[in-house]
């Protein structure tokens, strides 16, 4: 059980994190300050860094919170899976569950705001697949242990998760850029760019 000062921090913390997506949405990233946020929450600058490092880590949070959740269902996954029908059901588990998650920090329609400002703010879209990046290799990581195999000498973990990750990226960009979208749109449109991966993709395109 958390003590009252971890659940003080934890309400801070997302308090600061409410306010920024707020504000990023209402007037964009680049023209939002710090100074703005914490005014917001009233709040010290200082208080701001004690939990974030910039404006970019505070607007990254919540899709941490949900790479987090896969990997979590992702290592729960029994062993006999195949790797891609690993990251699938993995990902469609924590799909299901994430409403949750996330909504103890920010509601929904926060969140769907939020990932719009991601995909529309150059920086804020760099560093997210900077991050994407650095997940990418943990799970390749993860599948690689599952299968019993060395990442250093055995590039199919990372090809494998280089391909899930690339649809799932496809189906992130067409869901942000649709309006009134929620969890369960998004759980929709993985499950059909995933079905796309097998004969759809590697046999033959051209109809007559």
């Amino acid at each position: 059980m958390r003590t009252l000062r971890e659940r003080k921090k934890q309400h801070t913390r997302d308090a600061l994190v409410r306010a920024a997506l707020a504000l990023f949405t209402t007037q964009g990233f680049d023209r939002t300050t710090v100074d703005e946020i914490v005014a917001a929450v009233e709040v010290s600058q200082r208080t701001f860094f004690r939990y974030f490092a910039s404006k970019e880590d505070v607007a990254l949070f919540v899709p941490r919170i949900a790479e987090e959740h896969f990997v979590e269902c992702l290592l729960e996954r029994p062993p006999h899976e195949h790797p891609f029908e690993a990251m699938r059901e993995a990902l469609k588990e924590s799909l299901g569950t994430m409403d949750e998650a996330i909504e103890r920090v920010v509601p929904m329609e926060l969140y769907t705001h939020g990932y719009r400002t991601i995909e529309e703010t150059p920086a804020l879209f760099a560093a997210h697949l900077r991050r994407s990046a650095e997940l990418e290799e943990h799970i390749a990581g993860i599948i690689a242990e599952r299968e019993r195999t060395n990442l250093a000498t055995d590039p199919r973990p990372r090809l494998v998760v280089a391909l899930f990750s690339g649809v799932i990226r496809v189906a992130e960009r067409g869901w942000a850029g649709e309006e009134g979208t929620d969890l369960a749109a998004m759980r929709e449109r993985t499950a059909l760019y995933l079905d796309q991966v097998g004969p759809e993709l590697i046999g033959v395109w051209r109809k007559g």
